[in-house]
């Protein structure tokens, strides 16, 4: 499993678990990012943000910390991390969101994927999403679990303006837009953007459909 260190200039630090947008790599970065949150003596040595990716993780600090002393401590939390997956779990939250499947491109979804829109809605609605990491804008969640059928590209042209609330799809990935903004996903529903104000990463999500 790498574990390589590297600034990214220098005020942040960023630790690789891993090459590839998987389940058990996300775990993996999950695991350690939880754990450190909790560890007083990065507090201490000026640590004030851990930022947890797809494959990696950040810690940001003042530029004139101990650097070095924060590098053993992560490096010492990644060297005790479980091998088995099932101990790289912890209790997390359940966050169920009710989705209006009724998105303006949810057409487009079965017709790239060859599948009826009531398949793709089932499929969409059926995994419970492990929440990877939050980006791009505040409170948007990056969802682990997608279905592979389900992979579709995105827009050739971005919408200048997607609705808070869209629960959308992007290549492998799905999530759902907290306020409104650009982006190219395609929208195959909507929900209500104050209920992702909760989620966290390592957290679970569920979608329910609302009435047909």
């Amino acid at each position: 499993m790498p574990n390589d260190s590297y600034f990214l200039g220098d005020a942040c630090l960023c630790w690789t678990l891993g090459d590839a947008i998987d389940r058990l790599t996300s775990l993996r970065v999950l695991y350690v990012y939880r754990l450190l949150k909790k560890n007083a003596a990065l507090a201490r040595l000026g640590v004030h943000d851990l930022v947890p990716s797809y494959t990696a993780l950040a810690a940001h600090a003042d530029p004139l910390t101990d650097w070095e002393a924060v590098r053993r401590i992560v490096d010492g939390a990644i060297a005790a991390m479980p091998a088995d997956e099932a101990k790289l779990r912890e209790r997390s939250v359940r966050h169920m969101l009710p989705v209006s499947y009724h998105g303006e491109d949810l057409d487009r979804v079965a017709e790239l994927t060859g599948l009826g829109t009531e398949e793709v809605i089932a499929r969409h609605s059926a995994p419970e999403y492990l929440v990877a990491m939050i980006g791009f804008r505040p409170h948007f969640p990056y969802l682990i679990g997608l279905d592979p059928k389900l992979v579709t590209p995105r827009l050739d042209s971005p919408r200048i303006a997607v609705p808070a609330g869209a629960v959308a799809i992007g290549g492998e990935q799905t999530g759902v837009y907290p306020e409104e903004s650009a982006g190219g996903w395609n929208i195959v529903g909507m929900t209500a953007p104050e209920l992702l104000l909760t989620i966290e990463p390592g957290d679970t999500v569920v979608f329910k459909r609302l009435g047909a």
